[in-house]
Formats: C-alpha cells, sequence, structure tokens
C-alpha cells in the first residue's frame, strides 16, 4: 500500500471521531442536564491542559525509536478515557475523564503532521492528500452520527468516539511505516531536546507566526462549541446540522487536493491572514443567526478561515524551525492555537453563549482581528 495512503487512512481514524465528538458533544453533556458555561468549561480544559501537554509529549515522543510507538500509546489512552466518561457521572468526573482522552486525542495529529511532511518530502507524494482523507472521514463521522441522532440517544456520540480512538490505536501500529525518529540511530540526550524546545520558545518569528495564526484558528473556538445548539434553537434538523459541517469540510478537502499551486505561490503570512479575513466575515455574519440558504456559503468560508491559516501555519513553522525541533515545534504550535488560546476562547464561549446567544461570535471576531494584527508583524518583517 502506498505510504500516503497509509497515512491518509491514519488520519482517517482519527478525524472519524473528532466528526462526532467535536459538533455533538456538546449535545451529551447537554442531555445530561449541564449548562452552557459548564459545557464550556469541559470542552476549554484539554485545550488549556494541551499547553503544558503537547510540548512534554513532543520530547517524550523524541526519545522513542519509531514515530509511531507514542502514537499507539497515546490512542489507546485517549480511548480508555473516552470510556471513563460512560462509566461515571457529574461534572467534576467528566471533567477529569474529558480533559485527559480530548487532550490525547488532540496530540495525535500534530505528531502524525511531523512524520508525514517529512515522509512527503522524502518520498515526494503530496502531504495535503493524505491530510484531506482524514477530513473526508470527519464529513463521514460527521454527516453519520447527525443522521443517526434523528432516531438514537446523544449515547451514540460517545460509543462512536471511543471506536474511533481505538481505531487510531490500531491502525497507528498497522498502516504506519516504521519510520525512525532518529536518522542517526539514538536519541538524543532529555537535556539537548529541552534546549531545542527553549530554542524555540526564544525565536522571535517562531513565536509571532505560531501566536499569530493561533489566535485565527482558535476563534473557530465558539463555533465548534456551540453552533449545534444554536442551529437547534433556529429549529434546524439535526440532519442539517451535519450538512453544514460536512460543507466546510468537504471544501477544506477540495482547497487542500486542488490549491496546491496557489498554495506554492502565495508567502505563507499572506495565506494566513486572507484565512483571518474570511474568519471575519463568517464570524461576524453567523452572529445574526442568518437563514439555512445563507449558511451555506458561509459555512464555505472554511476553506479559508481554518484551511489556508492552518496551511499556512504549516509552512511559517517550516521557515523559522530548525529541522532538528521538528516535533516540537509542531507540537508546540498545536498547544497554542489548539490548546491554550483556543481554551480560552472556549472557556469564554460558555458565558458568552448563556448570556447573548449566536451574538457570542462577535467575540470570536474581535479575537480574529488581534490574531491579523500579530500577522501584520509578521507580513512587514517579511
Amino acid at each position: 500500500m502506498p505510504t500516503n495512503l497509509r497515512l491518509g487512512l491514519y488520519y482517517c481514524a482519527i478525524f472519524i471521531g473528532t466528526g462526532a465528538s467535536l459538533p455533538y458533544m456538546p449535545v451529551w453533556f447537554r442531555s445530561q442536564g449541564l449548562s452552557g458555561a459548564e459545557i464550556g468549561i469541559i470542552l476549554a480544559a484539554p485545550s488549556l491542559a494541551r499547553i503544558v501537554i503537547s510540548p512534554m509529549a513532543a520530547l517524550w515522543a523524541d526519545g522513542f525509536r519509531l514515530r509511531r510507538t507514542p502514537l499507539i500509546i497515546i490512542g489507546t489512552v485517549a480511548a480508555l478515557a473516552y470510556g471513563v466518561i460512560g462509566l461515571v457521572h457529574g461534572f467534576t468526573a467528566w471533567l477529569l475523564a474529558w480533559t485527559i482522552a480530548a487532550a490525547m486525542l488532540g496530540t495525535l495529529p500534530s505528531l502524525a503532521d511531523v512524520m508525514g511532511l517529512r515522509l512527503s518530502r522524502r518520498e515526494g507524494f503530496s502531504y495535503p492528500f493524505a491530510r484531506g482523507l482524514g477530513s473526508i472521514a470527519f464529513i463521514v463521522g460527521n454527516l453519520a452520527v447527525g443522521a443517526l441522532l434523528g432516531v438514537l440517544t446523544p449515547d451514540l456520540v460517545l460509543f462512536w468516539t471511543i471506536a474511533a480512538a481505538a481505531l487510531a490505536a490500531v491502525f497507528a501500529r498497522a498502516l504506519l511505516p516504521p519510520e525512525p525518529v532518529h536518522e542517526h540511530g539514538e536519541a538524543p540526550p532529555r537535556s539537548s531536546r529541552g534546549r531545542g524546545l527553549s530554542d524555540l520558545l526564544r525565536n522571535r518569528g517562531f513565536m509571532i507566526a505560531v501566536v499569530g495564526s493561533g489566535i485565527i484558528q482558535a476563534s473557530h473556538g465558539f463555533y465548534y462549541a456551540f453552533s449545534a445548539l444554536l442551529w437547534r434553537k433556529q429549529e434546524i434538523g439535526e440532519a442539517w446540522i451535519g450538512v453544514l459541517w460536512a460543507i466546510g469540510v468537504i471544501l477544506e478537502v477540495i482547497f487542500m487536493w486542488f490549491a496546491e499551486g496557489w498554495r506554492r505561490r502565495v508567502r505563507p503570512e499572506v495565506m494566513v491572514a486572507i484565512g483571518g479575513l474570511a474568519a471575519v466575515v463568517r464570524w461576524t455574519a453567523l452572529a445574526f443567526s442568518p437563514p439555512l440558504w445563507l449558511l451555506f456559503p458561509l459555512q464555505g468560508l472554511h476553506s479559508l478561515s481554518f484551511t489556508a491559516t492552518f496551511l499556512g501555519s504549516l509552512a511559517l513553522i517550516e521557515r523559522y524551525a530548525p529541522p532538528h525541533t521538528a516535533s516540537a515545534a509542531q507540537t508546540v504550535s498545536s498547544s497554542l492555537s489548539g490548546g491554550l488560546v483556543i481554551g480560552l476562547a472556549t472557556l469564554a464561549s460558555g458565558p458568552l453563549f448563556d448570556a447573548f446567544g449566536a451574538f457570542g461570535y462577535l467575540g470570536m471576531t474581535l479575537m480574529t482581528l488581534s490574531g491579523l494584527a500579530v500577522i501584520a508583524l509578521l507580513i512587514r518583517r517579511a
């Protein structure tokens, strides 16, 4: 089986679970009687925890001989922790179990990205193709669970996510090639790995790139947490909610697969800025609860607000990070955009949802504008 397909199937195992958990776990927590503020805290906790967990995981992962080994371990821990959610009851117990499960699962893509980018450079295949397969799996999980929730209870979301995390562990062992972590065999000592991380944090260009793109990506926090609940309040059915999420991800895949030439011509900091401008339009429009027909083109902006920002940030990280810090660079970026910043955004989203409903999206508009201001520094620097 070609390497790009092996890698793509592994991404499928990860994202077919997040396609269900990202939009619909808030529905499960709501069915258990939690308020919007409580849901916001639970959803934010793993993201905040990842600011510590992800860099530590990168240093830990670099201590193995093969890159797939930590992916197997992390996937297994995530599956077990998701299982605990169904066995316990109460806000505190759910908070602890969800934090472990989602933080572990959220670490997998950035570690897989390091392997994927390295293999694509060496073997000459398109990395966005493999990542795009994962996005298609996200759509499958999203549409399938959205349709099934019309006839089944929200417990389906939890069972689906447990199975997907377990599948990610199995696929890491069965499909990923035995790619060595270190080309010369032995892992460097832990102190040396720690110095590489410290050097990244003092790299001004790298930190500007990570913070600016991270803020724009994290502005999706309110959308991830409460779009399904808000569309339900507009009396939009579960199946249509699944379709709306799918449209954004379908165009994300199209962008990854067919915009490669454009992506190579556009400077990555400019690509991130384009994504930020699209996010400003998207969040501002969603704040006014537009009708169903208008939601379709707004969801199409996901190809820019998320995908252009994501691909641009990957290119910026490769530009500013030395090769020996690849794992640390990707996980530092992930822990900021998918960790600290989105955690704070999600934490704020709960009270915004309770107090303002859909107008809470305007908080994400302001957040995006601040990210664009940071990226403007990078454009001037370039």
